[in-house]
């Protein structure tokens, strides 16, 4: 257990190389935002443990991180929503020093005269719920000095038709991070989020609607950087949290500047 502790958080390098030798966590690293912070991570010559809900994409994901050489990489079959699965994720871990969590999709979406109670209740599982299982385990197990990093969309800034049900939970994760970083700074736990627009993931070309390159390039077309932003460019957000050891309690925006178009 993560005692609460009455020395001042630890100092240490707040650049990215200063997470060399630790421990990282990514709920929801077999794709995506998630797998581009984890190569990252990787690259810094941080041990990476990767948590998914399918087995096959995750252990595609672990080979393709691994196979670049360096520290250990581990996969855990978990569904973010999941507190036995995702604490036996911790299990396999070991000693933690950063959680981020990027599972979450794009559930309890249409026309608010259409949308169930099963499908919003399902988008407040991956998203609210997650966050708090993973608070509630990384309370238990980071030393002081340790972080988790949550992820929200800039939809809660500029919401769309069809967009309350997916969106009143990631408003949820906002508010929480906020919450969690007073809750957790006895521990001298640091929470923060990101608050992300559209990145070229698997979820954007699926969910979103673009299931081709060309269908991306012309989304991002007009665009204040005239494209969407890639999954590493997405990942590095989370990264820079983990290293600076002085911001705690913050949303972090992250989208090549999509909302000012």
């Amino acid at each position: 257990m993560n005692h609460v502790s009455d020395a001042p958080a630890p100092v240490r390098s707040p650049l990215p190389g200063g997470l060399a030798g630790s421990t990282a966590l990514v709920i929801g690293g077999s794709s995506g935002i998630g797998l581009g912070a984890a190569r990252l991570l990787h690259d810094l010559g941080v041990r990476v443990v990767l948590a998914g809900r399918d087995k096959a994409r995750l252990d595609a994901a672990v080979e393709s991180v691994a196979t670049e050489g360096g520290a250990e990489v581990l996969g855990a079959v978990a569904d973010a929503a999941d507190e036995d699965a995702v604490r036996a994720a911790f299990d396999l871990a070991g000693p933690v020093e950063h959680v981020l969590l990027t599972a979450g999709g794009y559930t309890g979406a249409g026309p608010l005269t259409e949308i169930t109670s099963e499908a919003v209740h399902e988008a407040y599982d991956q998203r609210v719920w997650a966050a708090l299982v993973a608070a509630r385990l990384a309370a238990e197990r980071l030393p002081a000095g340790g972080s988790l990093t949550l992820t929200s969309g800039t939809l809660v800034l500029r919401p769309m038709p069809g967009a309350a049900g997916a969106m009143a939970p990631v408003g949820g994760v906002e508010a929480l991070t906020r919450a969690l970083a007073v809750e957790l700074a006895p521990r001298r736990l640091r929470v923060n989020a990101v608050r992300y627009g559209m990145f070229d993931t698997p979820l954007l070309r699926s969910v979103g609607g673009l299931p081709t390159d060309e269908a991306v390039r012309d989304a991002g077309a007009g665009f204040p950087l005239g494209r969407v932003g890639t999954a590493e460019e997405a990942g590095a957000a989370p990264v820079f949290l983990m290293a600076n050891t002085y911001i705690t309690g913050q949303v972090v925006t992250v989208d090549g500047g999509q909302i000012l178009a």
